[in-house]
């Protein structure tokens, strides 16, 4: 369970972040041409204040990208 940055109130998680006038949603990807998703942005809602936030479930992907710091 999320809670909300400003009031602490449960957030409601798991929504779909769309682009307006019939886009597909938004999503993260590396730099660069051709390169791959990193997920798919979802976003929680504060149902109190209205606060937003958007984030990715799965980091797996996202963690590969943090270079091996082994000397």
């Amino acid at each position: 369970m999320r809670k909300c940055l400003r009031c602490e109130a449960a957030m409601v998680e798991d929504l779909e972040v769309m682009v307006t006038n019939g886009g597909y949603g938004i999503a993260a990807k590396e730099k660069g041409m051709f390169k791959k998703s990193l997920g798919k942005i979802k976003c929680a809602v504060c149902p109190e204040c209205g606060y937003t936030e958007t984030y990715i479930d799965d980091t797996k992907n996202i963690k590969n990208l943090i270079p091996n710091k082994e000397m």
